[in-house]
């Protein structure tokens, strides 16, 4: 039996937008309304809670990001998605 998948979500923890959950294609418009929000003065983004993430969900982070906030955690998914498309580990910017 598998166990329940952790609600998703995005909250505001001091200087981090904290996600948790599956960042996948049917949670990301509702995730965006609520984070766009709570993007200002933001320093970094908090994935460590994230049970994996989709292309749509990366979108989402990088958009967040911009390049220029941090990423913590590495959910199923991530790694792969950033070499595909080629984003800083670190930032999810683009890496020439």
């Amino acid at each position: 039996m598998r166990a329940a998948s952790a609600p998703v979500a995005v909250r505001r923890d001091g200087d981090a937008l904290v996600f948790s959950g599956a960042l996948v294609r049917d949670a990301v418009a509702r995730l965006w309304t609520q984070a766009a929000p709570l993007r200002a003065g933001a320093q970094r983004i908090d994935l460590t809670a994230v049970e994996r993430i989709d292309s749509a969900g990366l979108a989402l982070i990088a958009e967040l990001s911009n390049g220029a906030l941090a990423v913590d955690g590495a959910p199923a998914g991530l790694d792969a998605l950033r070499g595909a498309y080629r984003l800083d580990p670190a930032t999810l910017g683009f890496a020439r």
